[in-house]
């Protein structure tokens, strides 16, 4: 154990010495008077003794909830997010602002503990958590279920506690938890067969979702769900804010479309023409999330390569013998008969999402 923990600290060393050597900070532009974020490498390097001392089974959990910090720069920025202005704004006011202007947030104005971004699968909630950890001078905790769910009986809830330890110890800090709903649902009693580890993983998150709330710790908790009509009510309540990341509007898809299918790209020497009608294609795609949008694109953009592979295959030079092959044009009717066979993944559920939200919305 202890070797581990040496060599995830001489990683750190090295990850800032090459920062410093190369001249180059990450996320530089997130904050200019906040620090950069050699900061945020600098409070990974602040030993766990002094937070756990000697207790090596609490040390060894740390060690485990550590593998889950962001150490590199996920690369996602937020003009990288097409659409899903709402969600930005309230996004960049719980995790950004705070520490940019500490000033603005204090008495009733406090900052904002915890926020779900719910909604249908592919339309960009993990997008925006990539951005909260490539924009913002925060240590970046990226949980799932399998993060805090151990097999040993009373580890479970020990891993909890130990997460929001770490965050505190290393603040300010974004704790990440992906599909909340595996972790978080309706709590029933044990005759209605849930397990009562997972029963008291659950009593763990919200007795420190409120020492959270309680505190002045720059500590925020953002999670994201598909079926947030399975979360506990107790959870929703502590998560103050809840933001529907819904499907793309008209205007979003088409930026999607003219993105990924440009008139002209040129990708590993390859290059690509297309001939789209760009405002119909919007229209057409009505439903369709911005994952399912992607997939098309990519399908179309393989239809031309696909009608060229048996020229490829009989071809007996080498690589760099290539014959200088001219993709086809990719055309409107191409995307749409694309569309014809990949079908939207979430369609089927707006009407549920309306409704939740409808019932449970918060400004």
């Amino acid at each position: 154990f202890y070797n581990s923990v040496l060599t995830r600290h001489l990683f750190l060393c090295c990850l800032c010495q090459s920062q410093l050597t190369n001249g180059k900070v990450l996320n530089h532009d997130a904050f200019r008077g906040a620090g950069s974020d050699l900061d945020h490498t600098e409070r990974l390097l602040k030993p766990l003794g002094a937070l756990f001392g000697t207790n090596s089974e609490l040390r060894e959990l740390a060690a485990v909830i550590s593998k889950d910090i962001y150490l590199h720069n996920p690369n996602v920025r937020w003009e990288d997010i097409i659409g899903l202005e709402d969600a930005k704004r309230t996004v960049k006011e719980a995790t950004v602002y705070p520490i940019k202007y500490p000033r603005f947030f204090t008495g009733i104005r406090s900052p904002l503990k915890g926020l779900l971004l719910y909604g249908p699968p592919g339309t960009g909630k993990t997008m925006l958590a990539k951005a909260v950890a490539t924009e913002c001078n925060t240590t970046f905790f990226n949980i799932s279920a399998s993060s805090i769910v151990s097999k040993w009986r009373g580890e479970s809830e020990k891993l909890v506690r130990v997460l929001f330890e770490l965050a505190r110890y290393y603040a300010p800090s974004t704790i990440f938890l992906d599909e909340l709903d595996s972790v978080m649902g309706h709590r029933r009693s044990s005759s209605g067969g849930e397990h009562e580890s997972s029963r008291r993983v659950k009593a763990e998150l919200l007795v420190q979702m409120d020492g959270l709330a309680r505190s002045d710790d720059l500590v925020f908790v953002l999670a994201a769900s598909n079926m947030p009509w399975e979360l506990d009510h107790a959870m929703l309540r502590r998560l103050e804010k809840r933001i529907l990341v819904g499907l793309p509007s008209e205007p979003a898809r088409q930026v999607m479309i003219s993105h990924w299918l440009p008139p002209l790209s040129s990708t590993g020497g390859v290059e690509l023409q297309t001939e789209l009608d760009y405002q119909t294609l919007a229209k057409e795609t009505e439903g369709y999330s911005g994952s399912d949008i992607r997939l098309v694109c990519r399908e179309a953009a393989m239809r031309p390569v696909r009608k060229i592979f048996d020229t490829l295959e009989s071809h007996k030079q080498g690589p760099s013998d290539m014959p200088d092959i001219r993709l086809e044009t990719v055309a409107t009717a191409d995307f749409l008969e694309v569309m014809a066979h990949t079908k939207p993944s979430a369609r089927n559920l707006t009407l549920r999402y309306t409704a939740w939200e409808t019932e449970n919305e918060c400004v």
